[in-house]
């Protein structure tokens, strides 16, 4: 693959570096559009993993042989890769390893959570968010007394932006929120959260799961003082999360896990911990991950983020408007021009898994379920919806077929 000069993107020589889009079941190539679950793996980065086995397979900051010397220059440097491509300019001391966007929630939670937060401080969620951050600041909150309140989703799937400035108070802690959400599309006003909860001198954490992969993020300009998101999601390899958190705060938190790796100096009594970041990365780390995942991040930026962010939003306003031609389909969450590459939607009294079972059969990848936003869907008043998700090697004529196989369902169901 090599970068285009015109906004629009060569997706046919994309397509090239991913040799698992040219699979057949029964006869069909699959349209892989369970991207917002886990997208797929270019060859230039699968290169990088098997390069580091074969070539500079070694344990980091412990031996002072070649090839763990190797190891430990591409893993650090695989840091201020990542903390570059978000903006963090505090480069490496400011991005934490963690296995995945799930862990980098509980290493705040755990960490900063159960020491600063009592009865009368509050966490402010919002509505749309994934369990990640859902399930772990509500079991924080009941282990220190804290309440958890949630901004509300309007009708048409925004925050409501009114009452967030009400329920965010001087009792306010951290205010946690998903930059988009991973049901709805929709793209949060995160600057103007953070501005909100800095107001009354509170954290602000953004889940950014489902934006780094893409569109452009940095982490200073949105005002996030931690901002989390998954490597699996953005062409890198499963296993290897990113925590930015601002310095200050790292330094003055506990560390999450302990054991080898993030000390400095241990005795019969006592321990003191290994400098920034390493003292969150307790343990052999994801170092293979974590070299792969800043060649994905070369891979992405040699596209451009601002053309990958144009191509999944074209994406989804054209999957949008298709959808929206049946009249017994309803799609959830903003219009189809204000929207991410997702969209979630359900078909008549077709459940979603019976719907997904159906386009698995013309060989139609998507996501039914609840997408580990429960309590949005009972929001919703639905148990479950169908999501299909577009990256950047998807095309037009995928979604097409897409529509194409939810026809034939409708028709089975009708």
């Amino acid at each position: 693959m090599e970068t285009q000069q015109s906004d629009a993107l060569d997706v046919a020589a994309i397509r090239e570096d991913f040799p698992i889009l040219q699979r057949e079941f029964s006869g069909s190539q699959v349209v892989y559009l369970d991207n917002a679950a886990t997208s797929q793996t270019p060859d230039q980065v699968v290169d990088v993993i098997a390069d580091y086995y074969r070539e500079t397979n070694a344990n980091v900051h412990r031996g002072l042989h070649h090839l763990s010397q190797e190891a430990s220059i591409a893993y650090e440097d695989a840091h201020d890769r990542l903390a570059e491509f978000v903006g963090a300019s505090g480069g490496r001391e400011e991005m934490v390893f963690t296995k995945n966007t799930t862990e980098s929630e509980n290493l705040v939670a755990f960490a900063w959570g159960l020491n600063e937060l009592g009865p009368g401080d509050e966490v402010v969620l919002t509505e749309m968010e994934h369990h990640a951050s859902l399930v772990t600041w509500q079991q924080v909150a009941k282990k220190t007394g804290a309440e958890v309140k949630y901004i509300p989703v309007t009708d048409d799937g925004y925050l409501d932006m009114d009452a967030a400035a009400e329920l965010i108070t001087d009792d306010t802690q951290l205010v946690n929120a998903v930059h988009v959400s991973n049901t709805l599309g929709t793209v949060n006003p995160v600057a103007e959260l953070g501005d909100i909860a800095h107001d009354h001198d509170a954290l602000f954490f953004v889940d950014g799961a489902q934006a780094v992969p893409n569109r452009p993020v940095d982490v200073e300009d949105i005002g996030a003082d931690f901002y989390a998101f998954s490597g699996h999601k953005m062409l890198g390899p499963t296993g290897i999360g990113c925590l930015y958190g601002r310095k200050e705060l790292l330094e003055d938190m506990e560390p999450y896990l302990y054991g080898g790796m993030m000390i400095e100096r241990v005795t019969f009594e006592d321990s003191t911990w290994a400098e920034l970041p390493w003292k969150f990365e307790a343990g052999t780390p994801v170092i293979a991950q974590g070299i792969a995942l800043a060649a994905a991040v070369d891979y992405l930026e040699d596209i451009g983020m601002e053309r990958i962010q144009r191509h999944e939003e074209q994406l989804a306003e054209y999957a949008y408007d298709r959808l929206t031609e049946f009249d017994d389909v309803e799609v959830y969450g903003p219009p189809g021009d204000d929207r991410v590459g997702l969209v979630s939607f359900n078909v008549g009294s077709v459940h979603a898994h019976d719907l997904s079972s159906i386009l698995n059969d013309h060989a139609v990848a998507i996501r039914a379920g609840d997408h580990c936003t429960q309590p949005l869907h009972d929001k919703l008043g639905v148990a479950a919806t169908a999501r299909a998700s577009f990256y950047v090697y998807n095309t037009r004529e995928e979604v097409d077929k897409l529509i194409e196989a939810i026809d034939d369902a409708r028709q089975l169901f009708a």
